[in-house]
């Protein structure tokens, strides 16, 4: 007797669609993870640029892309200048933290400016940038070379710390969540975008950025030079701080 293997059935057609049907519909179900009835999980809003000095600020909103960070030795806290009590810079006279800061000192006693293009320091503002929930002191002198010098001091039991110092010409500042991001019109038509971001010691560096506007009639401006984050002659590196061109 020969025997022979039973001959496969072929699936019917209509079958494989309803399957293949099923698969897609189980598929297009899973993405999200939800059930039946389940609400959908609510969407974070991303930080967008918020300008600390709306005056000295452009229109632009285009934040910086992602660079390497700079490291700097620790910042030193400022000598001369008594611990500061519990409610630390926000209770502080900011000109007697600038006067106790080497760097700051010549421009410590200049008057206060309201609008660009005067010479002067800048309102000081209080804002937080580290995430403990207490302010940081942030002071922008403009000088009669057009070039504007932007500080920022922490402060940590007691004792003042500066933690920027930055400078660029005409510079507008913004915040972008607890980051500050640094504008400065550049000679050759361009802007320069530099993002600070805290790193548990100072604001360092965290992007570098050139942008070139459009002209009419161009599709692209200008290539932008490989972005750089050393800092002009007009500031020093030391101190947890950093540079701007």
């Amino acid at each position: 007797m020969n025997l022979t293997c039973p001959r496969r059935r072929r699936p019917h057609r209509a079958a494989l669609l309803a399957v293949a049907a099923a698969v897609v519909l189980a598929g297009c179900g899973s993405v999200d993870g939800l059930d039946a009835g389940e609400p959908a999980p609510s969407v974070s809003v991303q930080p967008r640029p918020e300008p600390l000095w709306p005056a000295w600020s452009s229109t632009s909103s285009e934040a910086p892309g992602a660079d390497a960070a700079t490291h700097q030795p620790p910042p030193e806290p400022l000598a001369g200048l008594p611990k500061l009590g519990k409610d630390g810079l926000g209770a502080e006279d900011f000109r007697k933290v600038l006067r106790a800061d080497p760097r700051m000192k010549p421009l410590a006693d200049r008057g206060e400016i309201d609008r660009p293009g005067r010479v002067g320091l800048r309102p000081p503002l209080l804002t937080d940038l580290t995430g403990d929930g207490r302010p940081e002191l942030l002071v922008a002198a403009d000088t009669e070379s057009g070039r504007s010098v932007l500080v920022a001091y922490t402060e940590r039991e007691g004792r003042v710390y500066p933690i920027l110092l930055t400078a660029g010409k005409r510079v507008s500042v913004e915040t972008l969540g607890r980051d500050l991001l640094v504008r400065s019109p550049c000679t050759d038509g361009g802007e320069q975008a530099v993002r600070f971001h805290w790193d548990g010691v100072r604001m360092s560096t965290v992007s570098d950025v050139k942008n070139y506007k459009k002209t009419p009639g161009s599709s692209e401006g200008p290539p932008s030079p490989k972005p750089t984050q050393e800092p002009s002659g007009g500031t020093e590196p030391s101190g947890g701080t950093g540079g701007q061109r």
